[in-house]
């Protein structure tokens, strides 16, 4: 039994908000920081990216990566560096990036080995976003 079509269909804005979202939520799920006061990063990212993206609509293709470093720059302020890089055995701990900065199909890359650890929403997969630096959003 096929369902009604919806009578107002989700904009390309909201969908984009939503992937946003979801990718950046499964990122810190990978890196056991999905604390709530961490996901209201994530809430507050959004809100301000809707309106900069209702201001510039061209740039509804990198929403995703403008929340992920949103969320990484709120965590560093208040908990440490996230994600954590999974590729450098040796040496500090240190973050990920996300490239490009400001571009469609953002990945997070270590700069110190110069590679490609993951896509955004993909930490889980490559063993990323192992916490932040400062200890646990709960600490």
């Amino acid at each position: 039994m096929d369902s009604p079509p919806s009578p107002h269909p989700i904009s390309p804005l909201e969908q984009a908000l939503h992937a946003a979202r979801a990718l950046v939520l499964a990122d810190l799920a990978a890196g056991e920081v999905a604390e709530p006061d961490v996901v209201s990063f994530v809430e507050e990212s959004v809100v301000q990216r809707r309106w900069w993206v209702e201001q510039w609509p061209e740039g509804v293709d990198y929403v995703a990566g403008l929340v992920a470093q949103d969320v990484q720059d709120a965590l560093l302020e208040r908990h440490g560096r996230w994600p954590l890089c999974p590729v450098c055995g040796a040496g500090d701990p240190h973050a990920l990036e996300v490239e490009p900065e400001l571009g469609a199909d953002p990945h997070w890359v270590c700069h110190k080995a110069g590679v490609k650890v993951s896509p955004v929403g993909a930490l889980q997969a490559a063993g990323g976003g192992t916490g932040t630096g400062g200890g646990t959003p709960s600490s």
